[in-house]
């Protein structure tokens, strides 16, 4: 650990010498941070939606250094308007000191841009799916929770107008290929069998330019494949015989390959004088309940307002609203529902990977969808589930504003959670009982998350972090942290 502690450090020095007049458009900075929280226990908000970059509980410092180089023009590529061939790349990484000492390695890519075109290789911080990307409680399929897949990946980043009919019709989408390395599967008793990861996206935008009004709807699909052959002998597909099976959705011997995810999203966009509003559903499909519109009720719905009035000489100033509601109770597995062939959702929990829709122990995707290391001890769990709770009715708040010169972001969340159905009343395709192990019942819990931050100079930002958990889901806790930040 001190060797992986010490390759950080001298990383992050050698990032930051490398920022010295050496190339052009490059952001080099380093932060300090002093945390403490309740003993074994970090608030959600503090480890929810970090990308990975999680403080030790107790007390602590960390480390964060990070470089960046960016596209010359960082706006999307518009023709004449932007470079033809851009190139950039990232670094940020995480050192943790307190009773134990870690490093994380936060992001690591670079990125080559062709026209509207990019490809990108490495670990990278991404959101997946049409959601406010900085307050959101988290999307359904990638949310920013855990460390980024390292992957390759190539796509249009951002909504390209098509050059006829003024720009009428925009689109954007992306093609991964991931590898999450080897992870353990429930066929094959501590067995871990080299996985890989596979997404692919497709988004439009109807409406002109200078329109108010944007409509937008598209797609997100998301799996884990690979290497079915060595758990389940059965099983008759050569490698790309899989991958093609896993990309394509097709089923084989009446089940598709690897745990697949993603949502259907619509949202829109209306520009008012003085706000712009966005307003977005994801509609989530995960075993294939979705196609029989079974599980119709579940999706996450938002609303964000964004002010479009200038900040300057205002003592008090909001930048940003979000609303938010969480709803993933139904899956298709209610007791007056129709019994469709895959049964109820389950949403992120996997009969072929022991730890389902997670990556480093982390969700993939949601937060709110709790896996049973964060949750409390003596909780209700079915032991072949790794999320214990994804049956969830959540309320969620965020704002951005500033008062005088200080910059505020806060999150303000309530949930009632109602675990999985295995833990409950059974699931569909099975006996509609309580299971031995017990009855989950209902668990409220609030969690809450506010910063402040102001800038002294142009280069030092100072921070202020509190943060705090109170119901039945998760431990009691509270956190506090406060930063330094200095922009070379």
């Amino acid at each position: 650990m001190k060797k992986t502690t010490t390759l950080f450090l001298l990383i992050i020095v050698i990032s930051c010498q490398f920022g010295f007049g050496q190339v052009e458009n490059l952001d080099v900075s380093l932060q300090s941070q002093v945390i403490a929280t309740t003993k074994d226990q970090v608030p959600f908000w503090m480890w929810a939606n970090q990308y990975g970059s999680i403080p030790l509980s107790g007390i602590s410092t960390s480390i964060i250094g990070s470089a960046y180089k960016e596209y010359e023009d960082s706006g999307s590529y518009n023709g004449r308007e932007s470079q033809l061939f851009d190139w950039g790349a990232g670094f940020e990484g995480r050192v943790n000191v307190g009773e134990e000492t870690e490093g994380i390695l936060i992001e690591a890519y670079a990125k080559a841009r062709l026209a509207m075109f990019e490809l990108k290789a490495g670990r990278s911080k991404d959101v997946v799916g049409l959601v406010d990307t900085t307050l959101s409680s988290g999307a359904f399929s990638v949310s920013g929770n855990a460390l980024g897949i390292p992957k390759i990946e190539i796509s249009v980043p951002e909504f390209y107008a098509l050059p006829f009919w003024d720009g009428l019709f925009a689109f954007k989408g992306n093609f991964v290929h991931g590898w999450l390395g080897k992870i353990p599967v429930q066929y094959k008793d501590g067995g871990n069998i080299t996985t890989y990861f596979h997404q692919k996206s497709l988004y439009g935008r109807l409406g002109k330019p200078n329109w108010r009004l944007h409509l937008y709807g598209g797609f997100n699909h998301n799996a884990y494949w690979g290497n079915t052959i060595d758990y389940i002998p059965s099983f008759r597909l050569s490698d790309w015989q899989e991958y093609w099976y896993t990309i394509s959705g097709k089923v084989n011997n009446s089940s598709k390959t690897g745990n697949h995810a993603g949502s259907i999203d619509l949202g829109m966009t209306y520009d008012f004088d003085d706000v712009e509003v966005f307003g977005y559903r994801q509609q989530f499909y995960d075993i294939g309940g979705l196609y029989h519109f079974s599980n119709i009720a579940d999706g996450l719905n938002g609303l964000s307002l964004s002010n479009k009035k200038s900040s300057q000489g205002k003592t008090f100033y909001w930048k940003k609203i979000l609303f938010e509601f969480l709803y993933s109770k139904s899956q298709g597995g209610e007791l007056d529902a129709k019994i469709t062939p895959s049964g109820d959702e389950n949403y992120y929990n996997s009969y072929i990977y022991t730890e389902g829709w997670s990556y480093n122990h982390l969700a993939l995707g949601s937060p709110l969808f709790t896996t049973t290391p964060a949750a409390r001890d003596d909780l209700v769990s079915n032991e072949s589930d790794y999320f214990l709770n994804n049956r969830v009715m959540a309320f969620h708040l965020g704002f951005e504003g500033s008062l005088n010169d200080w910059n505020f972001l806060s999150k303000l969340t309530f949930s009632q959670n109602y675990g999985t159905y295995g833990s409950s009343i059974g699931h569909s395709l099975g006996t509609r009982r309580a299971k031995p192990y017990g009855h989950f019942g209902k668990e409220n819990q609030f969690s809450g998350y506010i910063e402040a931050a102001k800038y002294f100079t142009d280069q030092w930002n100072l921070g202020v972090i509190a943060a705090i958990d109170r119901g039945g889901l998760y431990e009691d806790s509270i956190g506090m942290s406060i930063k330094a930040s200095y922009h070379f």
